[in-house]
């Protein structure tokens, strides 16, 4: 059954991994980066019936003025992926610039939200649609050094669950662990360490079939992508 999937963040990294591969199994991608660039490289390799834009998902006023676009034009989404998220650069917690963590919380978090807000209430009118809020291994545990990541990925968690209890029945929130793949984000975290860790390309292989097998018995349970 072909799947409409809403992805964000697909300019790179995981985001760009699932997109490339659903559509080589004939699904249908949404998508947004921040980048405007990256979104017409990504609408002319891929082309319709895909849509992609240029969206931060920290502005919510972008948000909500590309779900009103969408949502004329598409169903509302079977699958929504909330992947856009970044890392700080590793330090203590005090020596994390304002600003900084500032940015991390309004897109790792606030953007989640943003997404939600604008798409789910559709996808609840149908009593239809997944939503995967991507978390982390940093979601279950902690480390040193990032500490801002750590507690984005936490509120992410408790965020996805306690959405879960409120979805009606048919639909489902999952907090998805993917695992750890060596991404850019992983070295800034990892360093020389990060090249121990299986690539994009050998996750994906597992990660997409695993996500298209999800459904609304899974609800608010927390997965990780197989290793």
């Amino acid at each position: 059954m072909v799947k409409l999937i809403l992805i964000t963040g697909v300019s790179r990294g995981l985001g760009y991994a699932l997109t490339e591969r659903f559509i080589q199994e004939g699904h249908t991608i949404i998508g947004c980066a921040r980048s405007q660039v990256t979104v017409e490289e990504l609408s002319h390799k891929f082309g319709s019936p895909h849509n992609f834009a240029a969206v931060d998902v920290a502005d919510e006023a972008q948000v909500k003025a590309w779900a009103e676009l969408i949502l004329k034009e598409y169903e509302p989404p079977d699958l929504l992926i909330n992947n856009a998220a970044i890392a700080n650069q590793p330090a203590p917690l005090w020596e994390v610039p304002s600003a900084g963590f500032s940015q991390l919380i309004d897109i790792n978090i606030k953007g989640v939200v943003h997404i939600i807000r604008h798409f789910v209430p559709a996808m609840v009118q149908k009593r239809h649609g997944i939503i995967i809020n991507l978390s982390s291994g940093w979601g279950r545990s902690t480390s040193p050094l990032v500490a801002p990541y750590c507690a984005s990925k936490w509120a992410i968690e408790g965020l996805t669950r306690a959405l879960a209890q409120e979805l009606p029945a048919g639909m489902a929130a999952i907090p998805l662990n993917p695992g750890i793949i060596h991404t850019d984000m992983l070295d800034i975290c990892f360093g020389e360490e990060a090249v121990n860790y299986p690539l994009i390309s050998q996750w994906v292989l597992k990660a997409a079939p695993f996500i298209l097998q999800l459904k609304p018995t899974d609800n608010g349970v927390p997965l990780s992508v197989p290793s």
